[in-house]
């Protein structure tokens, strides 16, 4: 399983690992909330979530606890103060800037999307090689040339690129986003990509998604 260090309040030292699977959980928790809403559940507690969510209130626990929120006895959660617990923990209160590698029909999908916004992603632009697709992209965010990447990523300092390309670009794309200083790569390319061990990626492989979604609902003979 993998972890990932969490720094500590004040800059310092990394506090304890975090689990991928408690990261992939607060995510759920804040939607569950946000629908929630305050004004219906003021409050909320471990029992509750772990029953609506499917979870156990020990597992439930323990994933809160990394955002470093406390519950009050028989009362539980503030519901905002949690919400709000884990946007500031997951870094969405504090918005990320990235930019787009790749302007095919899965680039421009995600560079549509205006939901990435209430998770703190600001795509500021898109790049792409082919004349025909620059210009002007959705909500007018433009779709630049490839050579004007490595200025565009180090004058606004962006530290994530979204890699949407194709197979055989998807490595020379890592190495250009490495080389201009991008610290994170979220790579929806069907290819796994290396990186220096001081870069973070995140691969989205749809294939392998579509195959256990194909194979569970054969399993369940429909």
């Amino acid at each position: 399983m993998e972890h990932f260090p969490v720094e500590a309040a004040g800059g310092g030292e990394d506090r304890f690992p975090i689990p991928e699977p408690t990261l992939r959980r607060l995510p759920v928790y804040h939607n569950y909330l946000k629908n929630l809403g305050a004004v219906k559940c003021p409050s909320i507690s471990c029992t509750q979530i772990a029953q609506d969510l499917h979870l156990t209130p020990v597992q439930v626990r323990k994933d809160l606890a990394c955002t470093g929120i406390v519950g009050k006895p028989k009362t539980g959660y503030d519901t905002d103060a949690l919400r709000t617990a884990i946007e500031d923990f997951l870094g969405w209160n504090n918005p990320n800037e990235a930019l787009l590698f790749g302007a095919g029909h899965l680039g421009l999908a995600l560079l549509s999307y205006e939901g990435f916004a209430s998770y703190g992603l600001d795509i500021v632009a898109g790049v792409d090689p082919d004349p025909a697709k620059q210009g002007s992209g959705p909500h007018d965010k433009k779709i630049l040339p490839l050579e004007k990447a490595a200025g565009l990523i180090r004058r606004m300092h962006i530290k994530i690129a979204i890699i949407a390309v194709p197979e055989a670009a998807a490595q020379a794309t890592a190495d250009l986003c490495v080389t201009c200083g991008i610290k994170a790569i979220w790579n929806f390319a069907p290819a796994k990509i290396t990186v220096p061990p001081d870069v973070t990626v995140q691969h989205e492989n749809l294939a392998s998604s579509l195959a256990v979604l194909s194979k569970k609902l054969s399993l369940r003979g429909e």
